[in-house]
Formats: structure tokens, sequence, C-alpha cells
């Protein structure tokens, strides 16, 4: 496996960084990982790197990076700020974007706030854009979970009391809709053991349900339709990310189009990596070929 890391200094610190397949000459793509707070993981996406170049980079306060001095520092703006300097210290003028969950609010808001130069294409799985919107998706999946899970998640939301009645809910909510796979991956149960809950609470809150932090009224909806590139938006027929919202999504860019991967949920990448990769290979080479 042809893998180089290490860590690039920042204004605010140093950020991990791996890069896999560098030697090959098709546009890198460059994945942000999802949380916030969670960390780079690779798995799922071997098969993109036999074709081209693929970067990952754990977000300042997660992962193998540094921690920011004060948990404050963790916000949308920072994070754009961040990924423009990833992106020089990595040297790639031209490159396509692909992010995870609260990775595709961060690509679309880079790219919407900075409107940089040689972004060939967006490639946004399982996608948060609006909070709003996403809110209600988990309150119909909610709604739907049995009710012993049901009154668990509502007493712990009413009473700010997120202990173990809470977590055990959240799991059985996890199983159906973050991922199918049992028992989980071991890179899996180690990167939720790791995850930053500094940054997931600052920006999102105790649950990918409950939302209580600064992405609370975070929406770019109105404003998908500024977004010129060629976009691919990719989810799980049973993904958090609910497949009617992510289909409205796709119709606001004015060059998208939409995967939905069957019997898979949020980490769709990691339970039907063969049908994720292709059709992720598939988009990628329809743009170089263009």
């Amino acid at each position: 496996m042809d893998m180089r890391e290490g860590f690039l200094e920042t204004a605010n610190g140093k950020i991990w960084y791996a890069a896999y397949g560098e030697h090959l000459g098709k546009t890198p793509l460059l994945v942000l990982h999802g949380g916030p707070g969670f960390m780079s993981m690779s798995d799922g996406l071997e098969a993109l790197w036999e074709e081209r170049p693929v970067y990952f980079y754990d977000q300042l306060g997660c992962g193998r990076s540094d921690r920011a001095a004060n948990k404050d520092f963790y916000s949308v703006e920072n994070y754009i700020a961040e990924l423009a300097e990833v992106r020089a210290g990595l040297n790639l003028p031209e490159v396509f974007l692909m992010g995870f969950s609260w990775g595709c609010a961060l690509a679309c808001a880079y790219v919407l706030k900075t409107q940089p130069p040689g972004i060939k294409g967006i490639v946004l799985s399982a996608p948060l854009l609006s909070s709003p919107a996403w809110d209600a998706d988990q309150r119909r999946n909610i709604a739907r979970m049995p009710v012993d899970v049901r009154k668990a998640i509502e007493e712990g939301e009413a009473t700010a009391d997120f202990g173990e009645i809470y977590q055990t809910a959240m799991m059985a909510y996890y199983r159906k809709h973050v991922c199918l796979l049992s028992p989980w991956p071991a890179t899996l149960s180690t990167a939720f053991s790791g995850m930053s809950l500094d940054v997931y609470n600052t920006m999102w809150g105790p649950s990918e349900f409950t939302v209580t932090g600064k992405l609370k009224d975070f929406d770019l909806g109105p404003r998908l339709s500024e977004i010129n590139q060629p976009v691919l938006l990719t989810c799980g027929d049973r993904d958090e990310a609910d497949v009617r919202t992510v289909k409205e999504f796709q119709e606001r860019f004015p060059d998208a189009r939409m995967a939905v991967i069957p019997q898979a949920s949020h980490l769709h990448q990691l339970e039907r990596p063969q049908i994720y990769a292709a059709i992720v290979e598939d988009f990628l080479r329809d743009i170089e070929c263009a």
C-alpha cells in the first residue's frame, strides 16, 4: 500500500494527514470526515486510490490532530479557514472534495464562502446541509422506533439527562440508521471511542438526533443553487440523511446527480464499499472525460 502520513503546520496547530496513491496522475480527492469531532476513516475507499491520489486529514480537535486551546474556537468559520490551509499545505491546486455527513456541510460552506478555484467536483455522502431538515428527519425516524427507545430519547431530551438510559436508546438508533453491520468493524468502534466530545458537543450536541450546539440553525439549503461544480450526492436507503431530503438537495444544485445505496445506512461506504466506489468512480470519470 502506497501511503504517506505526516503533520501540517497551520495557524492553530498541527493537522494530521495521510496520502494514498500520490504517484498516480489523475485529479486528487480530498476527504472531509464527519462528526463534527469524528476522525478520518479510509475504510471502504480503498478502490478509489487505485486510480488517483486520495488525501485524508483530521480536523483540529479531532483524531491525531492538535486540540484548540479553547473549545469555543471550534466553528464552521474556523474549519473553513483550516480547509484552505490544508489544501495549500498539501499542494492541491486542482482537487475533488469528498465530504461525509458534517464534512458535506464543510465542503459546501467552504465553496460558498471562499469561491476557491480548482474544485473539479464535489462528492457529498450522507449529507448534512441543513440542521432543521436533519432534525425533522430524525424526528420521523424516532417516531418509528420501539416505544421504550422513543420514550428514553424523549425523556432524556426533556430533562437534559443524557446518561445510561438515553445512551442505550441512542445505540439502538445508531444500529438502525448509522451502521447496519453487526458487529461493527473494529476501526469504526475505535473511531467512535476516540471521537472528540469537545468538538461534537460544542458544534452539535449529545447525539446524532439531539442538536444543541452551534450548528443548531445551520442551513445551506437556500444557497445550494450557487454551487456550480458537478455534485454527486449519495445516501443509504436507511440513512439518517433521509432519501427524500437528499433528493430535495440534489434538485437545488445546478448540476447534480444522486445515488441511493440499497440495504445501507449512514456509513454506506463501509456497508456497501463496492457499490459506493463504483458510483463515485463513475462520477469522477465522467467529469474528467467531459
